[in-house]
């Protein structure tokens, strides 16, 4: 039997039995990795199977495997570390091709990949910036609010509050941005995100937050929930929204160093200063990050914003044409007035959906009505906290049977009374729409219940007597038994008497101080 030396092993069952790396591995008792290196060397010196019959095995190992360069000898070319980070932030790269054109430039005492790797490995561990997890340039832009805050003094007042202070930080080239908030409500952080594309002049491809309320209503590792807002905020600038894992900080490890390096290098230094404005604050705290992000790291050898400008920026989407304004989102439900309700005010929605949810959103100037992805309706926001804004599009031709109209609802009221039905009259007829005093006709005659026909009966007598038409009104006439003092009593004649001047005497008076 013919018994083959590992390294001729290895070449005869990859090119005579055409094996795959693992199975030769598991064959010569090797490491995988050690396999694709030594056919790699063979493929690189053009050996192949068979070999030729003069070549001894040890003249093979060595030509494949050359001596180490004694000391005193010519050393060995030293990789730019920092250019292969730079290198391996791109996408498609890998270390095995960055090692491959390394050993294309150094093929006779370049180290072998195996030392390449782990000499790459030791210098991210002693980086100043450590680089456990390589992200491809462009792509991942982490947020988080820090932990410390800044204190702003009202001006006017003199009284002191915490300004909450909102960090991003690129994936790949680091580069940071902070700005300070009033609070962290949805409102803040979403604008925040806006000041933030627009200091980085471009868009990610992804966003790790954290699970705060302001942007993760659910927080779920599979499918986490976003706030409605956020949500419309990622489809503004075509986003995906990645949560960080719960209690996993390493999930956000750039914008946790990030919030380190703001709180060290840009809170830290000011936290002695006084700020009469929240705008005050932030161009302080612009004036700090300006200088963080041009400091040169030990590790790269280049600053934030140099790594920023070679690696992220090109690879970023431009900011779309239109900025994102802030909208609320707010549930509702249809009212059988085809109404629904903001800050008091009504705005119509087709009739169609009475009774169903809906969602609003309400932006500075405009309020749209959404029923599931559809929007239904869109009206101009009122500054009134009362009455009704209608279009005729949403009114029905006639009231389908079933549905309320005027002259159920009269009918109904006069079940109950006279006076009731002319308290439903007078309401209707005080509307520019009938339906808009639905609502108050419907709460009114539902106190039936509650208060029984004959006193529903006589608050209305006295509602209509005081010329109160709100069902506010009738309702507290009700809860306060107000319905039995309906007229005041006649009061007694004056007796004769000298002392008793009458109703001539301060007439006369009257007409004297008017003269």
């Amino acid at each position: 039997m013919i018994v083959f030396r590992w390294n001729v092993q290895v070449l005869r069952l990859k090119h005579d039995r055409g094996a795959s790396t693992r199975q030769i591995a598991q064959s010569c008792k090797l490491a995988q990795s050690t396999v694709t290196e030594y056919l790699y060397r063979a493929g690189a010196a053009g050996y192949s199977w068979p070999l030729p019959e003069a070549l001894a095995d040890e003249d093979l190992e060595r030509e494949l495997f050359p001596p180490r360069a004694q000391p005193g000898g010519p050393a060995r070319p030293v990789p730019d570390w920092a250019e292969v980070r730079r290198e391996l932030s791109r996408k498609g790269v890998t270390l095995l091709l960055l090692w491959r054109e390394y050993k294309q430039a150094h093929p006779e005492n370049g180290y072998g990949y195996a030392r390449f790797a782990s000499l790459f490995a030791e210098w991210e561990r002693k980086s100043e910036v450590r680089m456990l997890q390589r992200h491809r340039a462009g792509e991942k832009l982490f947020v988080d609010y820090a932990g410390m805050t800044c204190q702003v003094t009202d001006a006017q007042t003199g009284e002191l509050w915490d300004a909450q202070v909102f960090v991003a930080a690129m994936g790949s080239s680091q580069r940071l941005f902070a700005k300070a908030c009033r609070g962290q409500d949805v409102e803040s952080w979403l604008l925040a995100h806006v000041e933030a594309f627009e200091f980085y002049g471009a868009v990610p491809e992804v966003l790790v937050p954290d699970n705060l309320k302001a942007g993760v209503t659910s927080p779920c590792f599979y499918e986490p929930t976003l706030n409605a807002a956020y949500a419309e905020l990622a489809r503004h600038y075509e986003l995906t929204v990645l949560p960080a894992r719960v209690r996993k900080p390493r999930d956000k490890a750039k914008v946790e160093n990030g919030v380190q390096q703001v709180e060290r290098w840009v809170l830290a230094p000011l936290r002695d200063r006084t700020f009469l404005s929240l705008s005050e604050l932030n161009e302080a705290i612009a004036e700090k990050v300006r200088e963080l992000n041009a400091r040169v790291m030990k590790g790269p050898r280049a600053s934030r914003d140099d790594l920023f400008r070679s690696e992220d920026l090109p690879a970023m989407r431009p900011l779309p044409p239109v900025r994102y304004s802030y909208a609320q989102w707010k549930d509702a439900k249809v009212a059988p007035d085809y109404h629904v309700e903001f800050e008091g005010h009504k705005y119509s929605v087709p009739y169609a959906l009475v009774g169903s949810r809906v969602e609003l959103r309400i932006g500075a100037h405009v309020l749209e009505v959404y029923a599931g992805s559809k929007k239904v309706a869109s009206h101009m926001r009122s500054l009134s906290r009362r009455g009704y804004t209608t279009l005729d599009a949403h009114m029905p031709e006639s009231h389908k049977a079933g549905r309320w109209s005027g002259f159920r609802l009269t009918r109904w009221a006069a079940e109950i009374g006279p006076q009731a039905e002319l308290f439903v009259q007078r309401v209707l007829e005080s509307k520019s729409h009938q339906e808009h005093g639905f609502r108050t006709v419907l709460g009114v005659l539902g106190m039936e219940k509650k208060h029984g026909a004959e006193r529903l009966e006589a608050a209305c007598a006295k509602a209509n007597a005081i010329g109160a038409l709100r069902y506010a009104s009738v309702k507290s006439i009700l809860d306060k038994n107000l319905e039995a003092s309906l007229l005041q009593p006649e009061l007694p004649a004056l007796p004769a008497h000298r002392n008793v001047r009458g109703a001539d005497y301060y007439k006369t008076s009257e007409d004297l101080c008017a003269n």
